[in-house]
């Protein structure tokens, strides 16, 4: 996740709550993602990231996260490592 805790003033006063992403890793089934969206308060979107792995160091690419307050993204998370436990599970 991304972003700091808590709620910031806009340039009109106005108080907002922050936003976090939960990065969906590379291999995540439609089906989960597809629940994630249904059952959470949470938004999908594109993110630019700096991947840090195998052949791909440093190399910045388009992935998938979800865009939600802290409570929903963290809910979210849960499930979504849940239900890859019981997709790798079942293969």
């Amino acid at each position: 996740m991304v972003d700091s805790p808590g709620s910031k003033k806009n340039d009109t006063g106005e108080t907002r709550e922050e936003l976090f992403d939960l990065l969906v890793p590379p291999g995540v089934p439609r089906t989960i993602i597809g629940e994630i969206l249904k059952q959470f308060d949470v938004k999908l979107i594109e993110r630019k990231q700096r991947l840090h792995f195998a052949n791909m160091d440093g190399d910045e690419r388009e992935i998938l996260a979800f865009r939600g307050t802290r409570d929903a993204v963290e809910k979210a998370q849960d499930f979504m490592f849940a239900e890859l436990k019981k997709f790798i599970d079942e293969k």
